[in-house]
């Protein structure tokens, strides 16, 4: 149940994103520096207090995006896109990038922090964040995270995730949930690393040949799940219309978290076995489910 606290969030404005993304003039000391962002108080996971410019922005470069552990929604894909994000990155998570999830909801310990990202099995170099509930509303909008429309929302916030590399003032707003990557390699470039082999030959592409529903599965499912290739957050979905009748998929596909209320036996076995990760309500339309459906089956064929 999304707690009326996330309705205060419909003060935060979209002007910082906006100030953030132009970046400071070439040559120049850059205007998004310790006289911009709020020097508070935060706790990680671990129960440690920082300060969010001193030991948390200054010098570094960062990707950074809001969630909260109770989410149903988009912050359990986003979080476990991530992860994929973050092994694509292998040794220079922590040296070169800093990933911090900061939590808009003042329930959230560090406790339950270090649980959520355990959950989905975060790596080094990636922070969960809390803090006093004015404080994270202040970090949310200097990052241009927050908007006036977010509280109309069902999660409350904006999903984006905020790249910035803070010594040169530059900043860049992504979608979390795009192909992982797609998104590595967006970050790469945009913080001017160099690549350790020759760049690819465009002359060598394969022409794009992906379904409405193989496009389904990649974007939605497969942060999650795979097809054959063993458990991820969720459960290998290798021959799964064949274990579970179809219309039980088709609902639970529909609306997960009312299935999982109702304490259906399966969706409750599933949420005990995969560490109480919520299975997220992807908004999937009639003929979506009925698609990716007949796409996991023709693959578990193959």
């Amino acid at each position: 149940m999304i707690r009326t606290i996330r309705r205060r969030w419909r003060a935060l404005a979209l002007a910082a994103a906006a100030a953030l993304c132009a970046g400071g003039p070439s040559g120049a000391a850059t205007p998004w520096g310790a006289d911009y962002f709020p020097n508070v108080p935060v706790t990680t996971q671990d129960g440690k207090t920082l300060r969010f410019y001193d030991d948390l922005l200054k010098g570094k470069s960062v990707a950074i995006l809001l969630f909260y552990t109770s989410c149903k929604d988009v912050c359990p894909l986003e979080t476990a896109n991530l992860v994929k994000v973050q092994k694509l990155f292998g040794e220079r998570m922590g040296r070169d990038i800093f990933f911090y999830s900061i939590a808009i909801d003042p329930w959230d310990t560090p406790k339950e922090n270090r649980k959520y990202a355990e959950k989905f099995g975060v790596g080094p170099g990636w922070l969960f964040l809390s803090g006093k509930e004015a404080d994270i509303q202040l970090i949310a909008r200097k990052l241009g995270l927050s908007r006036s429309i977010d509280a109309q929302t069902k999660d409350g916030h904006a999903a984006s995730l905020m790249v910035g590399n803070v010594p040169k003032g530059t900043w860049m707003r992504n979608s979390p949930m795009d192909n992982p990557q797609f998104l590595a390699t967006t970050i790469a470039n945009f913080l001017g690393w160099k690549r350790s082999g020759p760049a690819p030959s465009y002359a060598a592409a394969r022409p794009l040949g992906v379904t409405k529903s193989q496009y389904l599965f990649q974007s939605r499912c497969s942060a999650c799940h795979t097809v054959g290739e063993g458990d991820r957050v969720g459960p290998d979905l290798m021959g799964v219309t064949s274990r579970r009748e179809r219309g039980w998929l088709t609902r639970y596909l529909k609306e997960p978290e009312r299935v999982l209320a109702e304490g259906d036996p399966i969706a409750t076995s599933l949420f005990a076995k995969y560490k109480q990760v919520r299975m997220p309500n992807l908004d999937l339309g009639t003929e979506d489910i009925a698609g990716l459906l007949s796409y996991l089956e023709a693959r578990s064929r193959k």
